[in-house]
């Protein structure tokens, strides 16, 4: 049996005018992120952690930022894309976890539901899905609520 591990990072700048979605699930925010799709730097994260395990490139190479069909699109889909590319190349995940760094809105309150969501996206276990919160304790971007980025690690097995 074969195992694999990627890695993934995003980061997304706050934004007036745009809605916060991070993990499938919408805060209650004054800012959301910037982006083409939705700009969920966690699914983004997780996308590219799979990916990268299965040596399939990377978020850009299958959903272009320059794509009108991807204008505000759910990055759920994405996740739903990405596992049906992984078992169509005969790997299955095992697990995902990732960390998402954000100074605000708190994220802890609805970790479970972006756990069940990214799970159900992926057609996988919650309990096969980790996701982790921290703030950025005033420095960087990140920490001057400038931004919030979001990293994944990701294992896969050959389902073969």
């Amino acid at each position: 049996m074969s195992m694999r591990v990627g890695q993934g990072f995003d980061r997304h700048r706050l934004v007036e005018g745009r809605r916060l979605v991070l993990g499938g699930v919408e805060f209650d925010h004054d800012k959301g992120l910037e982006g083409h799709s939705d700009a969920d730097c966690l699914s983004h994260a997780i996308c590219d952690a799979l990916l990268g395990a299965a040596a399939l490139g990377d978020i850009g190479t299958h959903f272009k930022d320059t794509d009108p069909a991807h204008q505000d699109r759910d990055s759920q889909e994405f996740l739903g894309e990405v596992a049906a590319l992984l078992s169509r190349a005969g790997l299955r995940i095992v697990n995902v976890d990732s960390t998402v760094v954000a100074e605000a809105p708190r994220l802890m309150p609805l970790v479970p539901a972006m756990r069940k969501r990214i799970a159900e996206s992926l057609q996988i276990e919650v309990g096969q899905v980790s996701v982790k919160a921290t703030r950025g304790e005033g420095m960087g971007p990140e920490g001057r609520g400038e931004a919030i980025s979001a990293m994944a690690i990701a294992l896969v097995e050959s389902a073969r």
